[in-house]
């Protein structure tokens, strides 16, 4: 056997081996991603649990995403904050987030939902601004580290607009350096009505790319085709060399 034959063998055994090695790596991210999402339905799908209850169990930061929780608090919505953002039904708009002083003492970021661009401007929804106790439930969020890509526009802390959660930056903006205490999370309110039907709650979009399955295939697929093209090359040359 020719030295240049053991050279493509050896070549085609390594990149056969590669484009396996991913193929069966995507399959594990596919069994992974399967578990994550039957997880978060199977959570949402529980009943809320009172606020003071479920800090007081202290639960990891990787129990935090999308546990229902409900509690009571004052909003100021004098210090509200708008989220650029795109609604269930495709419209671009704003989440309205505003904190909201709980029994404790302590300040919680509510997101209370989704407002139509032109409708930025309190003035325009005044029904919504509710005063004295409200009832909140909702779904608990966790702020991001850092923002999620270069294509994330910078957030606008003059204008109070937010282009990614920030929670340092929004609890600057809702009072944090004067005195105020806020809690490491976000609650996302769900869909109960607010007076003049906005800000429009349920806003959360719970969705998970999933197309692991589809990029196995991929790999999977150029690994045989290699093996074919391959094959059907060394066999040919030998043909031509008998």
């Amino acid at each position: 056997m020719r030295f240049s034959t053991i050279v493509i063998i050896i070549s085609m055994i390594a990149g056969i081996s590669v484009l396996v090695g991913l193929g069966s790596w995507q399959v594990k991210r596919l069994y992974w991603k399967e578990a994550l999402i039957a997880k978060v339905e199977e959570k949402t799908a529980k009943p809320p649990i009172e606020l003071d209850e479920f800090l007081a169990k202290q639960p990891s930061k990787e129990e935090w995403p999308y546990t229902p929780v409900t509690t009571k608090g004052i909003y100021d919505h004098s210090n509200e904050i708008y989220f650029f953002t795109t609604s269930i039904d495709g419209k671009s708009g704003w989440n309205i987030n505003t904190p909201m002083l709980l029994e404790n003492g302590k300040y919680l970021i509510v997101n209370r939902g989704f407002v139509p661009y032109e409708m930025r401007n309190p003035e325009l929804r005044l029904e919504g601004q509710v005063k004295g106790e409200q009832e909140l439930t909702g779904l608990l969020r966790v702020p991001v580290a850092e923002k999620p890509n270069s294509f994330f526009p910078e957030n606008i802390p003059k204008k109070r607009e937010i282009y990614w959660r920030d929670i340092e930056l929004m609890s600057k903006l809702m009072g944090k350096d004067n005195g105020r205490e806020f809690v490491s999370f976000f609650v996302d309110a769900n869909d109960a009505p607010n007076p003049g039907g906005f800000p429009r709650g349920g806003s959360t979009i719970i969705t998970f790319s999933n197309s692991h399955l589809q990029y196995a295939v991929t790999w999977y697929g150029l690994a045989l085709a290699l093996l074919g093209v391959g094959g059907f090359f060394l066999y040919s040359r030998r043909q031509k060399n008998d």
